[in-house]
């Protein structure tokens, strides 16, 4: 019997799944498959904490497919030698999935992918599964677009007919698929673990998601850590948000209704940034406005790049932040703006080179808020703001008691607390077993800074700029979420928040 695949990819859950319906209205039967793809682990991207998150979430989807009647099939290979055996096998005419807005490698997939279905006469269907939107002539009216996608009822599964007679593989390990070891704290998958997160964010933990989000201390549970699960799709965001918008009013009076608005504004700026990436594909390889290109060495300088991504930079706060990473998969969102600013203007690292290192660290890694962001810290977009951070004032704003620091850097547990940030001044720095700075902070930043205004200065990166605005800026609309950010070449010298 004939039947209809439903490719999974990152959208691991069945409840509010627009594929899913869409293949029971073709089917059934129904295939649902998962391909586990060497070549998409192979990517500099790639890491175990993101592998060992997908095998949890597929663990739970496994769980949720029978309960409708379904199997999870697993398979592993490339996509096209995995979707034809299936068709030769089982006379598959239709495939389902949703539209993914992935790194440059899936992109590369999907196009072979859809070559293969015109080819053999397969009808390959893809379906949204947010607010970001395929084949956008402009942001004009988007954010409208967009709402009206959230604003749908949350599609509820029915039990569904299985294809019979179809063999799953077993999921392999990390190690044979070439990557390492798992983040010894990483956060833990599987829509089961995402929903307990979203009911305790929006019933006590984001009491004061407002305040705290700021701090890498207080953000661990204040933020609603939902990020991976909204990456692999083990929710959906349309049920976050109107999970949000039924708690907004629950608390309306009672002191955080603002907390809830600003989540509900950041969803929204999620979708936003999404939507840069589905729109303009080589913003993950190339400078948003071209002035930028060849801005940096091509070719980062080793030892500096090394210290940064170790956390050895003698910048006590970057590096507490960067060993945080490297063991639990997690930043809040200023202190992720601050190491790619350090990176990207006190170090002089080309955005490519420090955002490969972040996307293998962040257990969240979503490619289109990944690589828009990595630029907009880095000022290479042409249409914001220079955002430099101090990460001396960093850390005593957002660590005043040290507590982080300390707690991820103990060779400093002798240093006053008045000179944690900067143990170099101390005058017992040279018996730490902590580097001196490996450059100066103040210096560094006037050099850059004078370095990145020569460019904006430059012929013709207005007119380049105001087309960069045209296609990707975003639009202030009626709710007050979004603003333009224009264009501004007034020299920037102060010291401004990490916007998302």
């Amino acid at each position: 019997m004939a039947g209809v695949i439903l490719w999974f990819k990152r959208d691991l859950r069945v409840a509010d799944h627009p594929a899913l319906a869409q293949a029971a209205r073709i089917g059934p039967p129904l295939l649902p498959l998962y391909i586990v793809e060497p070549g998409l682990w192979a990517q500099t991207d790639a890491d175990a904490r993101h592998y060992g998150l997908l095998r949890e979430a597929l663990v739970d989807l496994r769980e949720q497919l029978q309960q409708i009647g379904l199997r999870l099939v697993i398979r592993v290979g490339a996509a096209v030698d995995v979707l034809e055996d299936l068709r030769l096998s089982h006379a598959i005419t239709h495939l389902v999935s949703h539209e993914e807005t992935g790194n440059s490698w899936t992109y590369a997939r999907d196009r072979h992918v859809a070559a293969w279905a015109r080819g053999q006469g397969v009808i390959w269907t893809e379906l949204p599964q947010s607010g970001v939107l395929r084949r956008m002539r402009g942001r004009d009216g988007w954010a409208a677009r967009r709402d009206a996608v959230m604003a749908q009822p949350v599609l509820t599964p029915q039990p569904l007919m299985m294809l019979d007679g179809v063999a799953s593989q077993a999921l392999p390990g990390a190690a044979a698929l070439g990557l390492g070891a798992d983040a010894p704290q990483r956060q833990k998958g599987g829509r089961g673990a995402g929903l307990s997160l979203l009911v305790s964010f929006l019933e006590e933990r984001g009491r004061d998601y407002r305040r705290a989000m700021s701090s890498p201390l207080a953000g661990a549970s204040a933020c609603s850590r939902l990020s991976p699960h909204l990456a692999l799709g083990t929710l959906s965001l349309r049920e976050a948000d109107q999970a949000a918008a039924r708690a907004a009013a629950v608390v309306r009076g009672v002191g955080w209704t603002g907390s809830v608005r600003s989540f509900r504004a950041r969803l929204a700026w999620r979708d936003h940034f999404i939507q840069k990436l589905e729109d303009e594909p080589q913003i993950e390889h190339r400078c948003l406005h071209p002035a930028y290109e060849g801005l940096r060495p091509a070719v980062p300088d080793a030892a500096r790049l090394q210290a940064w991504s170790k956390g050895e930079t003698g910048l006590p706060f970057v590096d507490a932040c960067m060993r945080s990473l490297a063991a639990t998969g997690w930043l809040n969102f200023r202190m992720r703006g601050m190491v790619t600013s350090v990176a990207s203007y006190h170090l002089w690292l080309d955005w490519r080179a420090s955002g490969a290192h972040l996307a293998r660290m962040f257990t969240d890694y979503e490619p289109g808020i990944h690589w828009s962001q990595a630029q907009m810290q880095s000022g290479t977009t042409g249409i914001n703001t220079v955002r430099m951070y101090n990460p001396v004032k960093q850390g005593l704003d957002q660590d005043p008691t040290g507590a982080f620091t300390r707690a991820w850097l103990p060779e400093l547990a002798d240093v006053p607390d008045a000179l944690l940030q900067e143990p170099w001044r101390w005058e017992g720095a040279g018996r730490l077993r902590y580097p001196a700075p490996i450059v100066d902070v103040k210096q560094a930043a006037t050099e850059a800074r004078d370095r990145v205004w020569a460019v904006r200065q430059g012929e013709g990166f207005r007119a380049q700029a105001a087309k960069v605005v045209r296609k990707h800026a975003s639009r202030k609309d009626a709710k007050g979420r979004f603003r333009r950010d224009p264009v501004r070449l007034k020299k920037d010298t102060g010291q401004m928040g990490f916007d998302f």
